[in-house]
This record gives structure tokens, C-alpha cells and sequence, in this order.
């Protein structure tokens, strides 16, 4: 089990860096400048972009997320170390933390990796562009907690109204906009109220230590309703044994008609990045949750390498399938 995000360890570890770099997002205004968001589908006519037979099968691409990454060279872009095109960019729109001004908070954003995923997608058909993520806060961060589903319903509405904003604020081509549910292990909160209840949002402080499942499953409805509504394809960011911890194994867990990007198991091996769900003459796949498997058309990326216990040197690397439009 990951109780630390690999995009945590990270991202902390960088934090000042990338401030002085622009690279953290402003909380008011989400992570770069207005822009509009993009509508357009690859072109029948896109030209087609030559991959190395390790980028495989046919209509899957390496891409990466959250901090930035060194892509050297020009259009059609290759993503470095693992060679073959560039085929998408995931950016943490906003954070729970970020958005309520808490201590610790902060959102991580690549504005040349943006362009750059979009560019191969928009000019050469490749992969997905930019697609977005909100790390999300569960009931026992909401500032309004009662240990109601009605209130947990409508906190997890409230963060998707702030996500899909900030997403309507990019230039994104991948419609999917991922719910990253996760015990971080950070400030201000270690379990991002998910198992905990805090005396408030920013203060650290536990003032209960149980969450009912339903309760956290209403948090994760609500936000997955209103993006839906609101022109976004519902998809979560997890791995099964942190799945699990928060919403169990019962019907709370169940979410097998939802889109997933799972983070387990993981390399630092380059020579092993995967051919579809599984790496390089290995016998290690990648592993979903709540009722999603591999052979599922709701499995759909896999952070694969990356992180910070298990630093690769690079950044955060991702297997995503277009095989399911979205």
C-alpha cells in the first residue's frame, strides 16, 4: 500500500522551485493564464506519427503527469527515455487544500508540457493532449462537516464546481477529469479527511478518527455528478489497497462503470516500460480497483514510474489507452 503519492514526494521536494519558476498555480485562477478549452478530435487527415514497436499495441501511448519533464527536440515530440511520440500531459487542476488557502497546499502544472501534448495530439493524432486531475479533499476536510451523506454529497459538489471551472480555464483536449483520491501522508491533512475528521479544513487536528464508507462514497458522488453534467467525463486516480482503506470492500467500493487511472505497481527500469497493461518481459501488471480490471473499457491510464520512494530521476510516467474514446 502507497500511503505517500508518488506526486507528493515529489512535488514537496520541488515546491520552492517551482514557485519561483511560475510553475505553481494561482489558487484564483487555476493553473496558467485563461485559455480557451479545446473541442477539437484528432483529424482524419492528422498525419501519423511513427512509434517504436515498445509503444504498443495500437492506440496506446506513453505520456506523463503533474511536474515538469524535459521533452527535447521538435514536433512530433518523443517522450524521453522510453522513446515513442508524445502522447499526453496530466495536470493537477486544483487541490482541495490549494483552494481553501491552507498551509501546505499547492498544485503542480507543466505549461510546456501542455503545449507539447497538445501539439502532437492537434497536429500528428497522437495520443490524448491535455487531460486534468483534482486532488481531492474527502467529508472530514469539508468545512461544513456534519457526518451527513447530504453534506458530504454536496462538499463533493462544491470541489467539482471549482475543478471544472479551473479546467474550463485550459486548453483541454481529454475529457476525462480524474477525482485523485489518496492518503497523501501531507500537510494539512494526512488522509485528506477521507478516514479522519478535523476540527477545521487547515488545522491538522483530528477530532474524530471514523468516516462510514457511505459517507465518503456520497463525497465521491456528488463531485462525479456534477462534472458529468457539466461537460467532463467522471474518472478517479487510486490503486486498490488505498481504495480499499476508504471505502472498503463492499458496495460503497463498487465503481465498475467509472473511468480509472491507477497508480500500482511501479518501476524505475526504463527497459520495462509497459506494453499495454503489463511491463516488458515481466509478469507485473498494472492493478485497478472497485470492480475495474485490466480487460475493462474503464481502465484506461496507469502511472507506471515516477515518484519519490521510488524516484526514476525523470518525472511521472504514464501507459494510456485510446482504444475507449473519450
Amino acid at each position: 500500500m502507497q500511503l505517500l503519492p508518488k506526486r507528493m514526494h515529489r512535488a514537496l521536494a520541488l515546491a520552492a522551485t517551482l514557485a519561483m519558476a511560475g510553475g505553481l498555480a494561482a489558487a484564483a485562477t487555476g493553473p496558467a493564464a485563461n485559455a480557451d478549452v479545446g473541442t477539437a478530435t484528432h483529424a482524419a487527415t492528422a498525419a501519423s506519427v511513427a512509434r517504436p514497436a515498445g509503444d504498443g499495441p495500437t492506440g496506446w501511448w506513453y505520456g506523463t503527469d503533474s511536474l515538469p519533464v524535459t521533452i527535447a527536440g521538435s514536433p512530433p515530440y518523443q517522450v524521453p527515455r522510453t522513446g515513442g511520440a508524445y502522447g499526453g500531459y496530466i495536470g493537477m487542476t486544483g487541490s482541495w487544500a490549494y483552494w481553501l488557502g491552507c498551509r501546505g497546499g499547492f498544485t503542480t502544472w507543466a505549461p510546456t508540457n501542455v503545449q507539447q501534448a497538445n501539439t502532437n495530439y492537434t497536429n500528428y493524432g497522437a495520443g490524448v493532449g491535455l487531460g486534468v486531475y483534482w486532488f481531492m479533499g474527502g467529508p472530514g476536510v469539508d468545512p461544513n462537516y456534519n457526518g451527513s451523506t447530504t453534506e458530504a454529497y454536496a462538499w463533493g459538489q462544491r470541489q467539482a464546481a471549482r475543478a471544472v471551472s479551473d479546467a474550463n480555464g485550459q486548453p483541454v483536449k481529454y475529457r476525462v477529469l480524474f477525482m485523485d483520491v489518496e492518503l497523501p501522508g501531507v500537510a494539512p491533512a494526512d488522509d485528506n479527511g477521507w478516514n479522519d475528521v478535523y476540527t477545521s479544513p487547515c488545522s491538522g487536528a483530528i477530532k474524530a478518527t471514523y468516516i462510514p464508507a457511505g459517507v465518503d462514497r456520497a463525497d465521491f458522488n456528488g463531485f462525479f455528478d456534477y462534472e458529468k453534467a457539466h461537460g467532463y467525463t467522471p474518472g478517479v486516480y487510486s490503486e486498490p489497497g488505498i481504495w480499499a482503506s476508504i471505502f472498503g470492500t463492499g458496495v460503497y467500493s463498487m465503481i465498475g462503470n467509472t473511468d480509472e487511472w491507477t497508480y500500482e505497481p511501479e518501476t524505475t527500469n526504463f527497459s520495462e516500460a509497459p506494453v499495454g497493461w503489463c511491463l516488458r518481459g515481466t509478469s507485473t501488471c498494472a492493478s485497478f480497483f472497485g470492480g475495474v480490471t485490466r480487460s475493462s473499457p474503464h481502465a484506461l491510464m496507469w502511472q507506471w514510474s515516477g515518484g519519490g520512494g521510488v524516484s526514476n530521476g525523470v518525472g511521472d510516467f504514464d501507459q494510456i489507452d485510446t482504444n475507449a474514446v473519450r
